[in-house]
């Protein structure tokens, strides 16, 4: 364990360097052929007991990312490290202990339960593969669970299709939380809920990390349930992070044209202010990651790229994260005219100001 897990100041969870690829494979050898770039050179750091949202459209590697840290996908390069220790380096029987510290919330709450299991079985599994608690205690600390996450703990008899969405994904929550992690990854986790029960299961999670301390990296699409839940907001786009920042600082002030195109689609809670927006929208279809753009990989359908002109830069240069702000150097973008993309909306509309005439 690193030397430095003890400090307050230490991130809980710390990624660094982060490569996940894919062999593409093909002719009748199945030989492997190329390579999808599925996160490329992904860091990011989350301290203990917040939240941070991971965002961008399908295909920009944020599930790749989640499934990566609790190991699911074997990155080619890269560190993942809870509480200082490195997630990588374990394996067999190590690796099997440690999995307690960091547990997954599946999108699907249908798919993720085995519908030959009752309730009580599901969490029954975790607490028995870890030995906790002592068998005879098993049935007490799964009343407990259910009655953490808000049902009946009389419920341990029935099958997963006796519940409704809503109520299956709190059993999905309750499993993770069997075995008492300290990081859970919640990917889309209510995305394929009724909007009627999404804000019920975003103030579970909440309730549960100010109860229990819990770490959260929340994976979405939905730009308006991660600043419900996110205090610190990554925006990812064709397996690279373009923006971070605090969730208020990056819903105030955006400066990668992307995430500014993310954030013109959200629709805000004011009429008047609602019909004075206009939505970004982006050109053209996201890039295969088998072979991503040079340069700033969102160069393809930059909104501002087009605006200035098309600077070359843009086509060959990668941009690296950076301060557009150097008072505000937790915020950054990786994008190489930040300050123009500040410059080109109005910051209480997201919508881009009219150009200036030259010579006006």
């Amino acid at each position: 364990m690193s030397d430095d897990a003890g400090r307050p100041d230490a991130p809980h969870l710390a990624v660094d360097g982060l490569v996940v690829r894919f062999p593409i494979m093909g002719g009748v050898l199945r030989r492997t052929v190329g390579w999808v770039s599925a996160v490329e050179d992904v860091s990011f750091a989350i301290p203990r007991g917040r939240t941070l949202g991971l965002v961008g459209e399908s295909g920009s590697g944020k599930t790749t990312i989640g499934r990566a840290i609790v190991r699911v996908n074997r990155p080619q390069s890269g560190t993942i490290r809870l509480g200082g220790e490195d997630l990588l380096a374990l394996s067999g029987e190590e690796l099997r202990r440690r999995r307690r510290s960091f547990q997954m919330v599946f999108q699907d709450p249908q798919s993720s339960l085995d519908p030959r299991q009752t309730v009580g079985q599901i969490l029954a599994e975790p607490l028995r593969t870890h030995g906790l608690p002592a068998s005879g205690e098993r049935n007490a600390r799964i009343a407990e669970l259910l009655g953490m996450v808000g049902l009946d703990p009389r419920f341990t008899s029935r099958y997963p299709h006796e519940f409704s969405g809503g109520q299956r994904q709190r059993i999905g929550i309750a499993r993770a939380l069997a075995v008492e992690p300290e990081l859970i990854v919640c990917d889309e986790p209510i995305s394929a809920l009724d909007v009627s029960i999404q804000a019920q299961v975003l103030n579970l999670l909440e309730e549960l990390q100010e109860r229990l301390g819990l770490t959260y990296l929340v994976i979405a699409h939905d730009l308006a349930v991660v600043r419900h839940l996110a205090h610190d907001v990554a925006v990812m786009y064709l397996g690279r992070l373009v923006e971070i920042a605090d969730a208020e600082d990056l819903y105030a002030a955006p400066a990668h044209p992307y995430t500014i195109a993310l954030l013109s689609a959200v629709p805000v809670p004011d009429a008047a202010a609602e019909r004075r927006r206009r939505r970004i929208i982006l050109t053209g279809d996201i890039p295969s990651p088998a072979d991503p753009p040079s340069g700033c990989r969102f160069h393809t359908r930059c909104w501002l790229r087009d605006r200035l002109g098309g600077p070359e830069r843009c086509r060959t240069e990668i941009p690296v994260l950076a301060p557009p702000d150097p008072a505000r150097p937790g915020h950054r973008a990786a994008c190489h005219f930040p300050a123009e993309a500040r410059a080109a909306i109005d910051p209480a509309t997201l919508v881009p100001v009219a150009r200036e005439t030259p010579g006006a």
